[in-house]
């Protein structure tokens, strides 16, 4: 596009009208208690608010991934979005630790057949459906893989998706939970080893690096004629478990989740009480956190490699350890704006239902839309150069069309393997449930909706064992 005065070219334009979009819908259906003394949002942790949440952060990672493009880079186009995929992905961990412990306080004997449940039906299940989608994919594109790498592709062992590592994570923090809280009822101690883990996942992630730097002579990946004539396929960028930061910098918040769930009651309380000051307060803290991140990435950096000073492996390490706190904290902040102001609205809603699988979906949608093009056409979306827009919207299409394929089969999928026995009608008194079936944690209406069916419940069973004496007396008098 042409440059329009003062240096503000129609791209620029763009890129902040895109963002103003984005902005727009967290007003559409907001629940706003800013500027009201003493009143607060008390379902600001509900099952919907939480969903809504997570259909924002699943949106803003479409719209992440898409920026890391090449010429929306160099156009300028999505700025808002380049940096921010690990504070969305960040949002996701947080509600999925939230649920954990909500679900261990509420459900009945929640870790029998946890691993069953939550890591193979709700991870595991949709991580290889979508591996054999992708490679269903390839097959019918051609796309070049070797032999062996068509066979650890669909073992998971290398990434036949490597947008496909967010279900890998989240089951081993989930295992990892499960261990501990088995075994062991001091939470304390299980917040502890679990942020030990997550740290110590972190730190690998810097030491494997983005290419397998260990598998030839030093600084290899940066020699054009090594790629020529003696790279290996699994030498490339992204292709073993753990290959990029992306996998553990934004795991923090999954520890913040498990926190926040656990002592919710005190933290909203202490919140409640001078709300305005503490929130700035927090906001600065978060800020400042913010400038010890940028510092880090500034002076370290996770891609230091490509600064032929080999792994670079302590750079990146530091770079971590700056960046910690800003995930642990960022998640924090939004559920204290979330007290007095949440969104929920059908955009929101949609997009957290599908959450899990339009992220799978994101690169095949990605991928195809670069090589989409009709000659002789007026547009060409593989000319993505000249379509950035057509290019953008596209892909949030397919990877919602491609997510809601995917949920369908994989909910198939689900339903076959644990298949319900038929029910059996028994005349007993049936407790109803606090959650919902697919829930991870209920509204405190619900939870009283149940306390008192409970009460009735058990007032009722009361009267009847008070008055049997009596009618048999009355029997016997007869």
């Amino acid at each position: 596009m042409a440059e329009m005065m003062g240096g503000i070219t129609g791209w620029f334009i763009a890129d902040k009208i895109v963002a103003y979009l984005f902005i727009v819908l967290f007003i559409w259906g907001a629940s706003n208690k800013f500027g009201k003394k003493g009143e607060f949002n008390d379902d600001f942790t509900s099952l919907d608010n939480m969903k809504s949440l997570q259909g924002f952060a699943a949106l803003g990672v479409i719209l992440h991934h898409i920026s890391q493009e090449y010429f929306f880079q160099e156009e300028g186009v999505l700025s808002l979005f380049v940096n921010a995929g690990a504070y969305f992905v960040a949002l996701f961990f947080f509600c999925s630790g939230y649920g954990l412990i909500k679900s261990l306080d509420t459900k009945k004997d929640y870790l029998k057949g946890f691993i069953g449940k939550r890591v193979v039906k709700s991870l595991v299940i949709p991580f290889y459906v979508n591996v054999i989608l992708y490679g269903l994919m390839m097959f019918i594109v051609k796309w070049p893989l070797e032999p062996l790498q068509w066979v650890t592709n669909f073992l998971g062992i290398t990434m036949m998706n490597r947008y496909a590592w967010f279900p890998i994570v989240l089951a081993l923090l989930y295992i990892v939970f499960y261990i501990h809280f088995r075994n062991f009822k001091n939470r304390k101690a299980g917040f502890i080893v679990i942020g030990i883990f997550i740290i110590c996942l972190g730190i690998h992630t810097c030491i494997c690096g983005h290419v397998a730097w260990w598998a030839g002579p030093d600084n290899w990946w940066m020699d054009d004629n090594f790629w020529e004539t003696d790279f290996k396929w699994w030498m490339d960028e992204q292709i073993f478990w753990f290959n990029g930061e992306w996998w553990a910098n934004s795991a923090p918040a999954f520890l913040t989740g498990l926190i926040f769930a656990n002592y919710e009651k005190k933290i909203v309380a202490f919140f409640k009480k001078k709300y305005v000051l503490k929130l700035h307060i927090l906001i600065v803290i978060t800020l400042l956190l913010g400038m010890l991140n940028n510092y880090g990435q500034a002076e370290f950096g996770y891609w230091t490699e490509w600064e032929g000073n080999g792994p670079a492996i302590g750079d990146k390490i530091v770079t971590y350890f700056t960046q910690i706190p800003l995930l642990f904290v960022f998640p924090l902040l939004v559920f204290v704006v979330m007290m007095k102001y949440h969104v929920s609205n059908p955009v929101s809603r949609f997009f957290g239902k599908y959450s899990l699988h339009t992220y799978l979906m994101n690169l095949a949608a990605i991928t195809m839309c670069r090589f989409i093009e009709v000659p002789d056409a007026l547009v060409m979306v593989g000319d993505v150069k000249n379509n950035l827009f057509i290019f953008a919207i596209a892909v949030i299409v397919l990877s919602v069309l491609l997510g809601m394929l995917e949920h369908k089969i994989t909910t198939a999928v689900q339903s076959l393997i644990y298949r319900k026995p038929a029910p059996v009608a028994v005349a007993t008194y049936v407790r109803p449930s606090l959650l919902e079936e697919d829930g991870e944690h209920t509204t405190k209406t619900s939870l009283a909706a149940e306390i008192k069916s409970d009460d009735a419940a058990d007032k009722k069973a009361e009267e009847k064992v008070e008055a049997e004496p009596a009618k048999k007396a009355e029997e016997k008098k007869e």
